[in-house]
């Protein structure tokens, strides 16, 4: 059977290079006469891979030395409390910024697992998170620990077109669908994490890029796993790391560095976003719901006028080879996710069948 162009918001597709290099290695990685999937994590073999995965990530999103690069188990929802008890050890005061589902998450888990005081200081959720909130310093509170906000946001296809300005309070941001899709000014940040399965690698990883300064003070009582100054301490290795997904990180790093890394892949991304957007705005069946200026350019949502008609599209989209673009179950509609590996054929013939499907129905 052709391989069909999978439009899901994670897991994802991954580069066809990739999954055909890690294919040729799967029995016999470099001579090791193993798999990755098979050899012990404290080998020399299994070292100089994690080593090189985070060289690469330094190298791919240029981060300082004085940052950890991390490599951690749990998803990027275990960082929904790892975050408020690592790093509420001042003021006892956290600030989020509600602009979707993931980020509310997060705000209820801050309130669950500490007894300090967890703000929403700005919300979407009065528009159905169509929106970003247009926030400045004097919004965010001076002496909170930190500031939290979902950098993109996968189920209501929105994205922030700035960094919101903090002061001095160190800013924290879940980039899980949008990491490595463009260039990105780490130091803006005191932290970022995103989990792997949208453009970094299979699900089982959460990278976690932290500033160095901010570690160590987190309670005696946190547990070791959550407990970041643990995990860099060991360079991720404290306990069996998430192999195979750090391997397949290093592949789509290299991978991003062959074609020219983040720029090259911002305009990848950029270009096709701008085909399906350019749709969207055209069709009198297809509506995009979200601000313009707020758009994401990995997540894409659109309904048409029914359910009925939704669930046709999907089903007839599914039936022509493109998958998994049914919306989230708590917003419905559909939603195409064009991560980093998908081709810009992929958006194009999906506007194809769109345009074909409009004329039809």
């Amino acid at each position: 059977m052709a391989r069909v162009f999978n439009f899901s918001a994670g897991p994802s597709m991954l580069p066809e290079s990739v999954l055909n290099r890690a294919a040729a290695e799967i029995l016999d990685y470099k001579g090791s006469g193993q798999s990755v999937m098979e050899m012990s994590h404290r080998s020399k073999v299994y070292d100089a891979i994690i080593v090189e995965a985070q060289k690469l990530f330094r190298e791919v999103l240029g981060i300082p030395d004085n940052y950890k690069v991390l490599f951690l188990q749990g998803g990027a929802s275990t960082q929904f409390a790892a975050i408020p008890l690592n790093f509420m050890n001042g003021s006892k005061k956290a600030d989020y910024v509600l602009t979707g589902q993931f980020s509310t998450k997060a705000y209820k888990e801050a309130c669950k697992v500490t007894d300090g005081d967890v703000l929403a200081v700005a919300s979407s959720k009065d528009k159905t998170f169509t929106y970003i909130p247009k926030l400045t310093k004097a919004d965010f509170r001076a002496d909170a620990d930190y500031a939290y906000i979902c950098f993109n946001n996968t189920i209501y296809g929105t994205k922030w077109n700035y960094i919101p300005d903090t002061g001095d309070v160190p800013l924290f941001a879940d980039v899980s669908s949008c990491f490595l899709s463009e260039p990105m000014d780490v130091t803006k940040f005191g932290l970022i994490y995103g989990g792997a399965q949208k453009n970094i690698a299979p699900a089982g990883l959460t990278v976690v890029i932290v500033r160095e300064d901010l570690l160590g003070n987190a309670p005696e009582n946190i547990p070791t796993m959550l407990d970041y100054k643990v995990m860099a301490d060991n360079d991720s290795m404290y306990n069996t790391p998430p192999c195979w997904s750090i391997y397949m990180c290093k592949l789509v790093l290299e991978w991003i560095e062959s074609i020219g890394g983040l720029e090259a892949m911002k305009l990848h991304n950029e270009k096709k976003a701008a085909i399906l957007y350019d749709y969207l705005d055209s069709s009198k069946m297809f509506n995009n719901p979200v601000v313009k200026e707020d758009r994401s350019i990995m997540n894409v949502t659109f309904v048409t006028e029914s359910d009925e008609l939704n669930a046709k599209f999907v089903a007839d989209a599914a039936a022509a080879g493109f998958v998994n673009l049914k919306g989230h179950r708590s917003v419905g509609g559909m939603r195409a996710s064009i991560y980093n590996a998908m081709p810009i054929e992929g958006v194009e013939k999906l506007v194809e069948f769109m345009a074909a499907f409009e004329k039809n129905n």
